[in-house]
């Protein structure tokens, strides 16, 4: 699990080197972000499923840290994984749910737009989410997967 994490992170460290103009900042909010999604992670699943899950946790959290969350502290992060989890879950279309960090100020929202069925049968939903970070909006769209142990995995 060790291995797979560090190999995880220098991953997400070489994915943000190559991103062009990217300064200290972003950087930083990549590997914050990879720690913290791979936290996240370490906490759904078993086996096989929690290997799955702190992958997937470690990108998103560096495209997060790194896009987004180049302002979010871990609570701010923590807020916003939790609440994408549980709206791709048990928030029906078009409704929005909301998280909050009172301590830095931070905020966000998530609304499923979509859900769907794959041929294979994975459930799939269309999401768009909003942050707000020191008063910047920052908008994203994007699909997430249900997965078999229950979590939902962004797929693009």
């Amino acid at each position: 699990m060790k291995r797979i994490l560090a190999s995880l992170l220098v991953m997400a460290l070489a994915l943000s080197g190559c991103v062009p103009n990217m300064g200290p900042k972003e950087t930083g909010g990549a590997l914050l972000g990879a720690a913290g999604g791979a936290a996240i992670g370490s906490q759904i699943g078993h086996g096989t499923g929690r290997v799955v899950a702190v992958a997937i946790g470690t990108l998103a959290g560096a495209l997060i840290g790194q896009g987004v969350g180049q302002s979010l502290d871990r609570a701010d992060q923590l807020a916003m994984e939790r609440n994408a989890q549980y709206a791709l879950e048990n928030t029906r279309t078009n409704a929005t749910t909301t998280w909050r960090n009172p301590d830095s100020g931070n905020y966000g929202a998530i609304t499923p737009v979509d859900t769907y069925q794959t041929a294979s049968g994975q459930y799939c939903r269309e999401y768009t989410q909003t942050v707000v970070v020191a008063g910047e909006k920052q908008q994203a769209y994007g699909t997430a997967c249900r997965q078999p142990d229950g979590t939902w995995k962004v797929v693009k």
